[in-house]
Parts: structure tokens; sequence; C-alpha cells
């Protein structure tokens, strides 16, 4: 008999920008503690990264209790290959090694600081998760250029803070 997985219905947000309409408890979970083992590859998840990762998981409807376990995981000595593996969703067609990735790029350069260690994790994770190398360069390099379009909009919109 097969388990059965609480399912969890997806923000807006996610349906919007994913197609995804839900996934088990267990992928928000496993899904935020990758993160976590990869930003925390220095060998600190900084306060910068842990609130993107908070910020992120509500945005895309993680509930709270999920949300709370990531506040004391040991992601110091998470198995990052096991994590990969519970991550599912209801859509066949998301790539949960780009999306992951991609998140991963994110959120360790929230603190403005990514890291070599950081930098290493992120390929290491590219490599579990068959991710070629030059999708994992492109996906670093959308980081890069979404920042640039923020600091552009908030100069434009006089919402930069001037030095």
């Amino acid at each position: 008999m097969s388990e059965i997985k609480e399912l969890v219905p997806a923000s807006e947000f996610m349906r919007k920008n994913l197609g995804i309409s839900s996934a088990p408890l267990e992928a928000y979970l496993n899904y935020g503690y990758a993160l976590l083992a990869i930003a925390g590859a220095d060998g600190e998840v900084s306060e910068a990264e842990l609130n993107w990762l908070l910020n992120h998981q509500r945005l895309v409807g993680a509930p709270e209790e999920v949300i709370e376990k990531y506040k004391t995981f040991e992601y110091k000595n998470a198995d990052l290959e096991n994590l990969l593996s519970k991550i599912t969703v209801d859509v066949s067609t998301w790539s949960k090694s780009r999306s992951l990735l991609y998140h991963a790029i994110q959120m360790s350069r929230a603190d403005d600081d990514y890291s070599l260690e950081e930098q290493l994790a992120v390929k290491k994770a590219a490599k579990l998760l068959k991710v070629e190398d030059d999708i994992a360069l492109a996906l670093n390099r959308l980081v890069e250029t979404e920042e640039a379009v923020t600091a552009l909009r908030k100069a434009l919109l006089q919402t930069e803070v001037l030095a």
C-alpha cells in the first residue's frame, strides 16, 4: 500500500509563475532544507539568507509549521542528495533541478556575500541535480541580471538610497 502524502495547496504566486497547484508537505520541507544546506555551505546561514528563505517559502505557500522547522534545521550535517529525492510536485514538466538551483543562488546571494564555499555548493548541487554546466551558468547570470534590474528600477523610481 502506498504512503499517503499530505498535499498542501500552492499559493497564487506559485500557481501563476510555475503552474503548480499543490505539493506534498514533505516537498516544501525538504526544498527549504536543501536551500539551507547549500546556502550554509560556508558554515553559516546568515540572517539575510534565512530571511530570504522564510519570505520565499511564505510566498509559495509553505505552511507556517514547515517554515518554523527551517529555523532549527541542522543544515551543516544535511545529506543534500537525500533531501533532493524527497521533493515532488503535481506538475511533471516542472524542473525541480533548475528551480532549486535558481533559488539556491538567490538565497546564497541575499547577504551580498556569495562566498566561494556557497558557489562550490551550488556547483555540487548542480551535479547532483544533473543540471548542465551551461544552464547552471545561465541561472547564475539570470540572478545577477535580476539584481541589476532591481537596482535600476530603484534608481529610476528614486527609491534607491544614494550614498
